[in-house]
């Protein structure tokens, strides 16, 4: 399954557990919300991506966004890698994949001609009246954080 929203409409509610505590897009309030799902924790392009959007926090806070990444990894998994890697961005876990269906990420992939199931690296941008602003379908990491900041300044 492709994403299936499209910008404009209205983002899914979640609940997750995160490194901040209990998750939720409407508990959120009145911010701008950057949502990325990534495949896993610790792996390369992953500690990239994480490193990338923590080295920016301040900046996207600065713009009136809060910045969320999203895997299936477990909360323990995840605070092993915040702690590891200094990240100050939060980390929710989706262990079930209910988030993931609902923003269209889980899919089908290929590697080495093998299929299976996995997380499309995908960012949603999601404004304060929680509709997508922006989709960034199958991110290619090197200057992705730099892009999101800049929609979420055009945005505030």
């Amino acid at each position: 399954m492709a994403i299936g929203l499209k910008e404009g409409d209205t983002a899914p509610d979640f609940d997750m557990n995160s490194t901040d505590g209990p998750l939720t897009l409407s508990g959120l309030g009145d911010t701008l919300v950057v949502l990325y799902f990534y495949p896993k924790d610790d792996t390369p392009g992953c500690t990239t991506e994480a490193k990338d959007f923590s080295d920016l926090a301040a900046k996207f806070r600065k713009a009136g966004a809060v910045v969320v990444g999203v895997s299936k990894d477990t909360m323990a998994r995840h605070e092993k890698f915040a702690s590891k890697h200094d990240l100050n961005v939060v980390l929710a876990s989706d262990e079930d994949g209910a988030v993931c269906e609902a923003y269209g990420v889980w899919v089908q992939k290929k590697l080495y001609g093998r299929e299976y199931m996995g997380i499309e690296r995908a960012t949603f941008l999601i404004g304060r009246d929680k509709k997508v602003i922006r989709i960034w379908p199958k991110v290619r990491v090197k200057g992705h954080a730099e892009e999101v900041l800049e929609a979420v300044k055009a945005a505030s």
